[in-house]
């Protein structure tokens, strides 16, 4: 969790420490940034996996809410007013709005704790489908140069043996057509060697199959509430 990043918006002072004192009771906590509304422009690549909205000057939370309104990284808000509270619940329903009233603060730890667990999960299931999308794609590549490995070793399997052929009989050929012949013969067994050294590739695409498969029910597990 060291390596998430919470984004704290308001322009009060006070909230932003309260609740990075709060957090410095944990066993973890991440990295912090705090910014007041004014200085919040709503950047898209901003680096940060859930953010915490606190009391802001009026007229700023409504735009503040609304950029950070996507599905990939939550977003807290903490209300005094009851009113804006139902507002807020209504007009952003994606937006988690929590009463500043007692034990917020242990609620809003809580709360964002399970946020980066399953964010951090989210990423470990993104990065184990691109694994595996990767491997197919080499699995895909292995299994035609398996394919094409058999067609050679049939194509080279006849060329070699009339070349032994042929150079089991000297006495019909022409010195130089001979040469030319065991040339023939030299660089086909060397494509051969080369092409058995794919033998092994489809033990390692097999292998490789079931270690992805592996890695991305693992990281799917770890999304699971309670796994």
């Amino acid at each position: 969790m060291n390596a998430s990043n919470v984004l704290i918006i308001a322009d009060e002072p006070d909230f932003g420490k309260n609740l990075m004192a709060r957090w410095h009771a944990e066993r973890s906590e991440p990295a912090f940034t705090l910014m007041s509304s004014d200085l919040w422009n709503g950047a898209n690549d901003a680096q940060y996996e859930v953010a915490i909205v606190g009391p802001v000057r009026s007229g700023r939370l409504a735009p503040v809410l609304k950029s950070l309104d996507t599905p990939l990284r939550p977003t807290i808000c903490v209300i005094d007013d009851a009113t804006q509270f139902r507002n807020v619940r209504e007009q952003h329903p994606r937006v988690l709005a929590l009463r500043n009233i007692e034990g917020w603060l242990d609620a809003v730890v809580a709360i964002i704790t399970e946020a980066i667990r399953r964010v951090d999960a989210q990423a470990r299931v993104r990065k184990a489908e691109q694994s595996a999308a990767l491997n197919q794609r080499n699995a895909v590549l292995g299994k035609y140069m398996l394919d094409v490995r058999h067609n050679l070793n049939n194509a080279l399997t006849s060329v070699l043996g009339n070349a032994e052929l042929l150079i089991m009989q000297p006495e019909i050929l022409p010195t130089q057509i001979k040469d030319q012949l065991e040339t023939i013969h030299s660089m086909s067994l060397r494509m051969h060697e080369i092409l058995q050294r794919f033998s092994s590739l489809e033990t390692e695409m097999n292998f490789a199959e079931r270690q992805s498969l592996s890695e991305t029910k693992h990281a799917a597990q770890s999304f699971v509430p309670g796994t």
